[in-house]
């Protein structure tokens, strides 16, 4: 099984950025997995958010082809860390060739990419920015790796 996050926008905090490099270069022990950023749209003042999810969702529909789309989102499904690591367990063993995970923009998704999407993860309450939560969700990733191996990262 392959796993791709898709982000809109750079990471702009290098803190940010070095904890994301240090999970990628963890997870990618455990699985084939692809982070690929698409890049900012150009906003000018004149535009609503409406607007802003729009182009943005049709720069993501592009990039998805017969892909399992999960959005992270506030409204998704709750997971601990054991659960989502048994989630991702059963997606290997359905034989899921290719997982593709989606943090939007600043705004959210568009209304053509909340129905392309397959399912919706919330991974708190709590709202984070759309920055740290790549952070969080790779980490997040990295943890139900170690859980499915049995390895000592996860306290129980």
């Amino acid at each position: 099984m392959k796993i791709r996050l898709l982000v809109v926008g750079k990471t702009k905090e290098k803190e940010i950025q070095s904890g994301i490099d240090e999970y990628l270069k963890r997870l990618t022990r455990y699985i084939n997995f692809q982070m690929e950023v698409i890049p900012d749209v150009k906003v000018s003042k004149k535009m609503s958010s409406g607007e802003v999810k729009i182009l943005e969702g049709k720069e993501i529909l592009k990039r998805l082809d017969k892909d399992v789309l999960i959005l992270l989102d506030e409204k998704g499904k709750e997971f601990t860390s054991v659960g989502f690591a048994r989630w991702i367990e059963n997606q290997q063993m359905n034989s899921t060739k290719q997982l593709t995970f989606l943090i939007g923009g600043a705004y959210g998704f568009s209304e053509e990419v909340y129905q392309r999407a397959t399912s919706k993860i919330a991974l708190s309450k709590m709202t984070f920015t759309h920055q740290m939560i790549r952070l969080i969700f790779i980490e997040q990733l990295y943890r139900a790796f170690t859980i499915i191996k049995g390895e000592k990262y996860h306290h129980v």
